[in-house]
């Protein structure tokens, strides 16, 4: 299974809009982040996990030619907005887009992209395939993968586990019974927001905490803001086994 970084940024991306910062300064490409994203490719299936508004840019810059379906972690803007350029792979392969997310985040789909799901529907609108998921394992193609809930502040977020390979986003509290699942992984994405107290996400010393809970064999950190500092800088504070995702960056799991 290869997994690549379409983006690793938080809602606003790096570098944010007006900011002067040395982050947002940087030249550095480890210090430009997309909105966040991964792209899953295993046994002739190719996943994406979030359509953040960055996805037309993520496509194109890694070629992705094939996409089976989309996995929604939640309804938050930064990693849905993008869903309408979906449209281009459903004239190139010609068949609707399959798309799995809880219930309550295809509600809310439903009310953000209503043109996609109106019964009448305007030529060359996106199309899709609706799979509702619980908290259950399910299979695309053949690929098995597990949802894992984590709470994102007081929303509900999936993240998921494909074999040894966990992928959670936008998390601060995950209940002890979900942990389970993420115990003796080859490789765990978590998010890490920033240094200091956040509401809703993993600090970096909270991130890491779980990690050393957990015990995976690797884990990268990911939804980063500019408020975390420097990639080099930061990576240098980091134990062996553990880095900070950078967009474009694969490996194989």
């Amino acid at each position: 299974m290869k997994i690549t970084f379409l983006g690793t940024g938080t809602s606003q991306g790096i570098p944010v809009i007006a900011c002067e910062c040395a982050v947002c300064s940087s030249v550095d490409f480890k210090n430009q982040r997309l909105r966040s994203s991964i792209l899953i490719e295993k046994d002739n299936t190719t996943l994406v996990v979030d359509t953040g508004p960055d996805f037309r840019q993520q496509m194109l810059l890694n070629r992705v030619k094939q996409l089976d379906a989309v996995l929604f972690t939640h309804e938050h803007k930064d990693h849905v907005a993008g869903l309408d350029d979906i449209r281009s792979f459903n004239f190139k392969q010609k068949m609707d887009m399959p798309i799995y997310a809880r219930p309550s985040v295809i509600d809310r789909l439903k009310e953000e992209f209503s043109y996609v799901f109106a019964d009448t529907k305007y030529p060359g609108v996106p199309t899709v395939e609706v799979h509702p998921i619980q908290n259950q394992p399910f299979t695309i193609n053949g690929v098995d993968i597990e949802p894992v809930e984590v709470m994102h502040f007081q929303l509900p977020v999936y993240g998921f586990k494909i074999g040894s390979f966990a992928y959670i986003t936008d998390a601060k509290t995950i209940a002890d019974e979900e942990k389970e699942k993420l115990k003796g992984l080859d490789v765990l994405v978590l998010n890490a927001l920033q240094i200091k107290e956040h509401i809703s996400h993993f600090t970096l010393s909270e991130a890491l905490a779980l990690v050393n809970e957990l015990k995976p064999k690797k884990a990268f950190f990911t939804h980063i803001s500019h408020y975390l500092g420097l990639h080099q800088e930061v990576q240098k504070t980091l134990p062996p086994h553990v880095s900070l995702a950078f967009d474009g960056q694969s490996f194989y799991c």
